[in-house]
């Protein structure tokens, strides 16, 4: 679940706005580029390789600043968050004005309202959701062991994160005709990157799965209004309507289409992605496995290990983009006025100078005798700062209560892989994942 804060007015220059200009790849360097018909991210990967952790680009007439150094991501996230802002986000026509698209004043309300139920007793409140929906889950991969029948990794990872968001919001375990049509959800962040630019055209092109999504939300806010005395996270929205009247049924869709967007296809990608990887690394499923009991702190710490290894490969969110709302120094770097910014979890993570061997999967970075970097800008799968993540424990526990279930069973025997990977809002597998279990 990711966020985006906007300043009430633009703040001052920070003091001594000079520096060196940060440098730009060369024009034949991004024309090549085009014409390989590649990613953005190997045009960005080209940019870190040739010019380090602040570097520039250009798509159009001004360039644009490629943020993965961690003492700048830490200057640009973490620190002044008023000087780097959201303009706008690509999901916005699927999650209105919920907290991951809103800004400004109706962010920082919107923030407070939700922040409290994903920390501390908040927390405490999903925890019969989120194991009920892991021994769902489980149940049906003892089905797939007993029957050999062939299923889908993704699909079954994506039906256990969505329902689990779904007992969060409504406190109810999610039904197949719900899970049928929130399948929309996935489509509509799957097309994102391809949709029109115009807004109108846009939601044109995925009306009828626009529509779905609607349907559903609206249906769950009225079941959720007749029954008052409910412990979904739909109630602390409407009950924040009889004191806000901002909290209209629209922002309330919102918020919940925006919930079920964040809380569940970032979960789902980094649970497939960790079972493919567990897949070319049966040593790594073993040595989890061995590190304690089922319960014990030493499986925990190691079950979160291969969560966050998984997030360094494959962060929640793989680019942040910014805008500078005034002239800055940034690592030595001059930031003019004006200037689009793309901060890369996905780079930093890969950096070499950071990590040792950084294509490797190898968990026990994560562990007490682990080689994870000092800097806090070197790890951020959920971002940083003020608008990072506010489900970031909710997506722990819930991936590290379905591993404790699903690890030490059958493995899945992938009948055929994904070649590569897509760059959305998330970093999916390019393609599906069938499987057995032996």
């Amino acid at each position: 679940m990711a966020t985006e804060a906007h300043p009430a007015a633009v703040p001052p220059p920070a003091e001594g706005a000079a520096g060196r200009p940060v440098p730009e790849l060369p024009a034949q360097s991004v024309a090549r580029w085009r014409a390989s018909g590649a990613e953005l991210v190997e045009l960005l990967a080209t940019a870190q390789r040739q010019l380090g952790g602040v570097a520039a680009f250009r798509l159009g007439p001004a360039p644009t600043v490629l943020v993965t150094d961690p003492e700048a991501v830490q200057h640009v996230l973490g620190r002044h968050p008023d000087r780097y802002v959201k303009r706008s986000h690509r999901a916005r026509l699927l999650t209105g004005e919920g907290v991951l698209s809103a800004t400004g004043d109706a962010w920082k309300r919107q923030r407070r309202m939700l922040q409290a139920q994903f920390t501390g007793t908040g927390m405490r409140r999903h925890e019969q959701g989120i194991a009920g929906a892991a021994r769902q889950a489980a149940d049906r991969w003892a089905g797939y062991a007993r029957t050999g029948e062939r299923f889908d990794v993704g699909e079954e990872m994506r039906r256990f994160a969505l329902d689990t968001v779904w007992r969060a919001l409504t406190g109810h375990p999610l039904d197949d005709r719900t899970d049928g049509e929130l399948a929309a959800v996935a489509r509509v962040v799957a097309a994102l990157p391809m949709l029109p630019a115009d807004g109108a055209n846009a939601r044109d092109a995925v009306a009828d799965d626009l529509a779905r999504i609607d349907a559903v939300a609206h249906a769950a806010i009225d079941a959720a209004r007749r029954r008052p005395e409910g412990q979904g996270l739909l109630h602390v929205l409407l009950d924040a309507a009889d004191e806000h009247p901002e909290y209209t049924d629209t922002l309330i869709r919102d918020e919940l289409v925006t919930l079920l967007v964040a809380g569940h296809e970032t979960t789902a990608t980094t649970l497939t992605w960790l079972f493919l990887l567990l897949d070319g690394h049966p040593e790594a499923r073993s040595r989890a496995l061995a590190a304690g009991p089922e319960g014990s702190a030493g499986r925990r710490e190691a079950l979160q290990a291969l969560v966050s290894e998984t997030l360094r490969l494959y962060p929640a969110a793989w680019i942040l983009p910014r805008h500078a709302t005034g002239a800055d120094t940034v690592a030595g770097h001059r930031i003019e006025a004006g200037t689009d910014l793309l901060v890369s979890p996905y780079l930093t993570h890969r950096d070499g100078a950071l990590w040792p061997e950084p294509e490797r999967f190898d968990p026990s970075r994560f562990t007490g005798a682990g080689a994870r970097p000092g800097p806090l800008g070197a790890y951020y799968p959920f971002g940083l700062g003020a608008r990072a993540c506010l489900g970031t424990q909710f997506a722990v526990r819930e991936t590290t209560a379905l591993l404790e279930l699903l690890l030490p069973a059958p493995a899945p025997r992938f009948l055929a892989t994904p070649t590569g990977a897509a760059y959305s809002i998330t970093v999916r597998p390019d393609g599906p994942t069938p499987a057995v279990l032996s």
